[in-house]
């Protein structure tokens, strides 16, 4: 199967459950780790969840970088995958990633909502495993998500701007990481991802 095949179904799967959703933003190649990672998909509600793809034309040798990077940033990751791939990646990935196979469509499928597959679907998703909760985040990691001045602007509304005015985005970066706690770090970086406007290379 094709990563072209994989992504449109998950994007299809994704947008029935949660396409009517204000509070829910899906984006495709979000970049982390000051872009040195995009995760495949990616989406932010009450938490930043990710969706890496590998097809048939896929390696898996940047599988356990990939792991490293998101599992920085990342509230829950999923892996959709192939046949061919499910197990030997099941064994590069944390545990607390979730699992889900893609087949090719046939019309007898369901998607990871429970809904039966439609034939606009290229792919039948089935999830085999769910993906847990992260809990190893790293702030100065999360921070990266922000541009310069979303990260200042939060530091300015909490009087912690002094000094930073000026400064290159990693030391605003860094004195953010520092000032607050991660659980409300998440949660502002996750506010601020859904109410941008534009993003690079539109929306």
């Amino acid at each position: 199967m094709r990563e072209s095949q994989i992504r449109a179904s998950l994007l299809l799967a994704l947008r029935d459950r949660h396409g009517a959703d204000p509070n829910t933003l899906i984006r495709q190649e979000l970049g982390l780790c000051a872009g040195a990672r995009r995760v495949d998909l990616a989406m932010i509600n009450g938490e930043l969840v990710g969706f890496e793809i590998k097809s048939d034309q896929d390696t898996l040798y940047r599988l356990a970088g990939q792991a490293e990077a998101y599992g920085q940033v990342l509230d829950r990751v999923t892996l959709v995958t192939t046949a061919r791939y499910i197990d030997k990646a099941a064994a590069l990935v944390p545990t607390w990633w979730g699992l889900i196979r893609a087949d090719p469509a046939d019309g007898s499928g369901q998607t990871p909502t429970g809904n039966k597959d439609v034939s606009a679907r290229e792919a039948v998703l089935t999830r085999v495993r769910p993906a847990a909760l992260n809990t190893e985040q790293d702030p100065f990691a999360v921070v990266q998500l922000l541009w310069r001045e979303e990260a200042l602007a939060i530091l300015r509304e909490r009087g912690l701007h002094r000094g930073l005015e000026r400064k290159r985005r990693w030391i605003i970066w860094q004195h953010l990481a520092e000032a607050i706690p991660l659980p409300e770090l998440r949660a502002l970086t996750r506010d601020q991802l859904r109410a941008r406007r534009t993003w690079p290379g539109g929306h």
